[in-house]
């Protein structure tokens, strides 16, 4: 075996790295202020010297990405876009899902106002962020059960007139954003009750729905990319159907939204087994997870998926980056978080999902937790099969992700520990193999939370194996790579 000498750290640039990574403050420390509730929420003492922040990239530096915010609820008037741009223009994303609400935009029979829509989508546009459409929802025009503008879900597929006066709205919205959104997905969780009414949920019924409402969007839109499914979890009877009935011939693009308390409890072979179930009737549509959060507040008037259980603003971060880094391992072609601000009004109280309180705006640490991520995994940043070793605990759940970004390997980990009970902290030490002209000389570890970089005691090499030893294993994602994948 072989160490990396001090001498060798200080030939290779070591040390002016390190001086310029210093030099780099990109925000305060009390801007995360986390909400400490048990020994697992308080910050953790890494022990390391301290190297500066990974340094915030805005989205419209950002060329390309997977990475994905939700910009919902828009339709019914849950929250201030124009109070949002700041913060989202920050953040690196290079997309964002829009629902339209036929609802708001017919409000006389016949006439349409896409006005509210076209401000949302040039906004976003200026500042470096693609809307994708969720087209969906009914019309209280056509709808008369349907009680206010909060109750959605009524399908346009049962009676003669509504279908056709969702087909007249397909077309107008299509031709009139034809030139800035390509992406379309139809219609939002159609394998649960509440957004498919007033029948019971039928994959048939479903994919009828998109069979009359993908050709008028292709017609208009060229080159469109439509989207079905946005299935609530990961349905695999209902998707089954869906495919069975001919979805796979009409879309490009199959998304769901797997909500859940542990991102990754049986997610690994879930996804795989619907990759292979959308194999079996086309090999070459895409999956996208659509739309996934956790709340930052549970119980009282919190509302919404995950809601009845005891998050804060720290565990919502950290959920949020075992959600996106558990996406990106596995593939996905686009992971979307949800959602840009917590939606005040939101059925009886509030979605505390955002990365913005809906009180004031002012971003969560799940804000900053989220900007790191946009910053190191970007589409420079590939997935490779790089797999740690964990050196004297072999039995040990270790989840990890694998990229190479610049040339230096971006190698990231946690422990799939519950968020909602203290679990102890501990260290490991990790053995891997660097992949075929990926280097390491400068090596620092990012607390993926804070997004702040500290230099590592000096690794041993075996070549082609690097070791770290007493490196922190916490239960969220931290990232180990070269000091030149910041510069």
């Amino acid at each position: 075996m072989s160490q990396i000498t001090r001498r060798r750290w200080l030939k290779c640039g070591g040390a002016a790295v390190v001086g310029a990574l210093s030099a780099r403050p990109l925000y305060s420390a009390d801007q995360t202020n986390p909400v400490e509730q048990d020994a697992n929420d308080a910050p953790y003492d890494f022990a390391l010297p301290d190297a500066g922040r990974v340094r915030p990239v805005p989205s419209n530096r950002i060329k390309a990405s997977p990475l994905s915010v939700g910009f919902e609820v828009l339709d019914r008037r849950c929250f201030e876009p124009e109070k949002t741009y700041k913060h989202l223009a920050a953040l690196g994303v290079k997309w964002a899902r829009c629902q339209t609400g036929w609802n708001r935009c017919e409000t006389k029979p016949g006439q349409f106002d896409f006005a509210w829509l076209d401000a949302v989508v040039d906004s976003l546009l200026e500042i470096g962020i693609q809307p994708w459409f969720n087209l969906g929802y009914d019309n209280k025009l056509y709808f008369p059960e349907k009680p206010d503008e909060q109750s959605v879900g009524w399908a346009p597929v049962f009676k003669p007139t509504q279908q056709e006066a969702w087909l007249r709205f397909v077309a107008q919205i299509a031709r009139h954003f034809r030139d800035r959104v390509r992406h379309w997905e139809i219609w939002n969780e159609p394998n649960i009750p509440g957004f498919w009414k007033p029948r019971k949920p039928d994959p048939a019924d479903y994919v009828k729905l998109v069979r009359i409402t993908a050709p008028e969007i292709r017609q208009r839109v060229p080159n469109a990319v439509i989207i079905g499914g946005a299935f609530a979890g990961i349905p695999f009877g209902f998707i089954e159907g869906c495919l069975a009935a001919g979805l796979g011939e009409l879309v490009d693009v199959i998304s769901y939204h797997p909500y859940r308390p542990v991102p990754e409890a049986g997610y690994e072979a879930e996804v795989g087994k619907l990759r292979q179930m959308i194999a079996r009737y086309n090999s070459k549509l895409s999956l996208w997870q659509g739309e996934n959060g956790c709340p930052s507040k549970g119980g009282g008037d919190s509302m919404g998926a995950l809601a009845n259980m005891p998050w804060n603003e720290t565990r919502q971060a950290k959920w949020l980056l075992r959600r996106i880094v558990s996406d990106l391992r596995l593939g996905l072609e686009l992971t979307s978080y949800f959602h840009t601000v917590d939606l005040r009004g939101y059925r009886t109280g509030t979605n505390y999902k955002g990365l913005l309180r809906g009180e004031d705006y002012t971003p969560k640490p799940a804000y900053f937790a989220f900007q790191c991520l946009c910053a190191l995994l970007d589409a420079e940043s590939k997935t490779t099969d790089m797999r740690p070793a964990v050196i004297a605990d072999e039995k040990l759940p270790l989840m990890h992700a694998s990229f190479v970004r610049r040339g230096c390997p971006l190698l990231i980990w946690w422990y799939p520990a519950t968020l909602l009970e203290p679990w102890k902290r501990r260290r490991i030490t990790m053995r891997f193999v660097l992949a075929d002209g990926v280097k390491m000389k400068e090596p620092v570890l990012i607390d993926l939370l804070s997004a702040r970089v500290y230099r590592l005691p000096l690794p041993t090499v075996e070549p082609p194996a690097v070791i770290f030893p007493e490196l922190p294993l916490l239960e969220y994602p931290l990232a180990l790579t070269d000091a030149g994948v910041l510069e």
